[in-house]
């Protein structure tokens, strides 16, 4: 039963940040990725992921390619 509920509000706040995404997408028409970060969806810009990697906020190593196919949606 935790498990269920714990997956609708996932699958809740998952919705909401692939709507967040979209609209943010038509606005500017940039990539947006939805990622989940410490625990919650964070909804970025692929040029917002660029500057954290340069800012070296991911692993050393990491590059976007890693991060963008690791991201739980992708705007087109």
């Amino acid at each position: 039963m935790y498990r269920l509920m714990k997956d609708i509000i996932f699958g809740l706040r998952f919705k909401r940040a692939v709507k967040r995404a979209d609209s943010l997408h038509n606005i500017t028409h940039r990539k947006y990725l939805v990622l989940v970060i410490n625990k919650k969806l964070e909804v970025l810009s692929k040029q917002e992921v660029r500057k954290l990697v340069a800012n070296g906020i991911f692993r050393k190593g990491t590059t976007v390619g890693d991060i963008e196919r690791k991201a739980l949606y992708i705007t087109l």
